[in-house]
């Protein structure tokens, strides 16, 4: 027991007693009581839909595999009603091959016949070969022969001296013609010398009286839509006027002519009607969908006719 007396010097109070503290958990523990709860719960939910998609998948592969059934029975009772149709056209088959092989015995067999027929026949040729008919036919047909090869010869020497007449007349021609080209040539070649740039140069080439000339103002308008100047028509269908180029179509006795890509001062030389007559187009200005110049035509038709003529 312990004594009430005061201790020497000190005070007379009793002694003073600390109550015991209370045990606190600490924050953490619930917190991952809660997260270990939440995580569990996702889990068992990662099942859930994992297993109800899994169902699903299982549901529709068995209704794939059931589709797939019924179509392969359909095949099989198709394959089925085929192969009976095969088997019976196999049989006419074997029919019609058989019948083919008793036909192709029966040519064979007569085949043979011919053969042997020829055989004999040439046996007797050979026999009568040295007598007097035989004779008589071979001296006929020597004689035949040889009349035909003196008609030939005639024949021959006859027409190897018209043969030589028509290579004079051809050679004949081929000089004439050639020299009708020369003088086309020197027909374009003076008309390309003689082409107006300008309207005082065409003023100029009016006054000889050489040809005649008539102005050209051409306009684009609809497709297939001519406009006539002198006695054909033209028709523009393109112009260029940074490489002063255009593009023109020409009738002239039912027949169009297009002519692409022509320059400015380009002469456009063409020939017209039966005689032949040498026509020449030049344009000097070229504008959006519009063209300047004129046309030249002989005066002179009868004169200026470039038809040759065969001797």
């Amino acid at each position: 027991m312990s004594s009430l007396r005061p201790r020497e010097g000190g005070s007379t109070e009793p002694p003073h007693h600390t109550p015991p503290r209370k045990q606190v958990l600490p924050l953490w523990i619930p917190i991952a009581l809660i997260a270990l709860v939440v995580g569990i719960a996702g889990v068992a939910y990662s099942q859930y839909s994992a297993k109800s998609s899994l169902d699903q998948r299982v549901a529709e592969l068995e209704a794939k595999l059931q589709e797939n059934v019924q179509k392969l029975e359909a095949t099989s009772t198709a394959l089925a009603s085929d192969i009976e149709v095969v088997t019976k056209k196999v049989g006419v088959t074997d029919k019609e091959l058989s019948n083919a092989r008793a036909f192709a015995e029966k040519l064979r067999t007569e085949h043979e016949k011919t053969l042997e027929a020829q055989r004999q026949l040439a046996s007797k040729v050979d026999t009568k070969a040295d007598t007097t008919d035989v004779a008589a036919a071979r001296a006929e047909a020597a004689s035949k022969v040889a009349e035909a090869q003196k008609e030939s010869e005639t024949k021959i020497t006859s027409v190897s001296g018209e043969v030589k007449t028509v290579a004079t007349n051809l050679e004949t021609t081929r000089k004439d013609l050639a020299d009708s080209r020369r003088d086309l040539v020197d027909v374009k070649t003076a008309l390309s010398d003689q082409i107006a740039r300008n309207a005082g140069e065409l003023a100029q080439l009016r006054q000889k009286g050489e040809r005649d000339y008539f102005d050209i103002d051409l306009k684009k308008l609809k497709k297939n839509e001519m406009q006539r100047v002198g006695d054909i028509r033209l028709e523009l269908r393109e112009t260029d006027t940074k490489k002063g180029k255009y593009n023109i179509i020409i009738q002239v006795d039912d027949k169009k002519l297009e002519k692409k890509d022509k320059l400015i001062n380009e002469p456009i030389q063409f020939l017209v009607g039966a005689e032949q007559l040498r026509y020449e187009i030049v344009v000097n200005k070229v504008e959006k969908d519009r063209v300047i110049g004129y046309l030249s035509t002989p005066k002179n038709k009868a004169l200026s006719a470039e038809r040759p003529a065969l001797r």
